[in-house]
Parts: structure tokens; C-alpha cells; sequence
């Protein structure tokens, strides 16, 4: 049995969305176990146990969320050096373009030496005033089928061997 570790950030429901969408589909894989989890509940034991990731974080002031970073600097160098090779992938919760925080998480996972298997996917919600930034978000049904193909390709990749 392979482990699908889906670790994402919310604030306004958004990357939730994004995340379980993405869980249901990998659950529908054969011999795949997906843990989804808070960032700020992961440990470094669920970054080790896992065979392959999906980091989920919202756009915050053009930078991925500050508890997704958390989870990075809580995790990064008890994982260094044992985590080397595992497939990854990327999904971002817009309100522009997601593009700088995409880069900060892909910096990330290259120092942890993980291998990038499907484009980045960037969500954009188009939320530029302070009310629309704070306000609960409702992610359409074609992004979301957008993030269940990345979560079920992720897993299918792991439970053939691809990855």
C-alpha cells in the first residue's frame, strides 16, 4: 500500500476546496492510503511515512500562506536527505496570478530533492479588494475537476509504480 500525503492551508475555504477535491479522486485508486492533513497538523513522521505529496497552500500577499511555510520550517531538515526522489505536485489558491508562490514551494521541494510530476495548478479567484480577499471562497466545478484529475493522477502514478 502507497501514501498519498495531501498537506494544504485555508483560511476563506478555498485550498480546502482544492484539497478534498483532489483526496476524493486519489482515494478512488487501488492500494493508495491519502492522509490529508492541516499544515499546521503534519509532523515530520507524516513528511517520512509518505510515498508521495501534494502541497496545497493559498496565495497570501503574493507568497504562499505563512502556516504552509510553517509546516516547511517545522519539517524541511528532519525530512532532509530521507525523502529524496518522491513525486510531488502543487496546487495554489489564487487571488492574482499564484506564480511566487508556486516558485517558493517548488524551491522548497527542491532542497528536499522531491521529483515534480505534474505542472503547478493555480486556482484564480480574482480576489483583489479586502472584502472579496477575506471572504469565504466557492471553487467552480471545473477547477475543482481541474484539482480531483491532479489528485487522482498522483495517485495513480504511485500505485502503478510510475512514480
Amino acid at each position: 500500500m502507497k501514501t498519498l500525503l495531501i498537506v494544504y492551508h485555508t483560511m476563506t475555504g478555498g485550498t480546502q476546496q482544492m484539497a478534498e477535491a483532489a483526496a476524493n479522486a486519489a482515494r478512488t485508486q487501488p492500494d493508495i492510503e491519502v492522509r490529508l492533513l492541516r499544515a499546521t497538523e503534519a509532523q515530520p513522521e507524516d513528511v517520512l511515512t509518505a510515498d508521495g505529496y501534494l502541497f496545497a497552500t493559498p496565495e497570501n500577499l503574493a507568497a504562499m500562506s505563512g502556516l504552509m511555510k510553517d509546516f516547511f520550517d517545522r519539517c524541511y531538515y528532519p525530512v532532509l536527505d530521507r525523502v529524496n526522489g518522491r513525486p510531488y505536485a502543487a496546487m495554489i489558491c489564487a487571488g492574482s496570478d499564484g506564480q511566487n508562490a508556486l516558485r517558493q514551494l517548488d524551491r522548497i521541494a527542491t532542497g528536499w530533492r522531491l521529483r515534480c510530476v505534474a505542472p503547478g495548478l493555480i486556482v484564480c479567484t480574482h480576489a483583489q479588494t479586502p472584502e472579496r480577499i477575506l471572504a469565504p471562497k466557492q471553487i467552480g466545478a471545473e477547477d475543482l475537476a481541474r484539482c480531483a484529475e491532479l489528485g487522482e493522477g498522483l495517485a495513480g502514478g504511485l500505485a502503478l509504480g510510475v512514480f
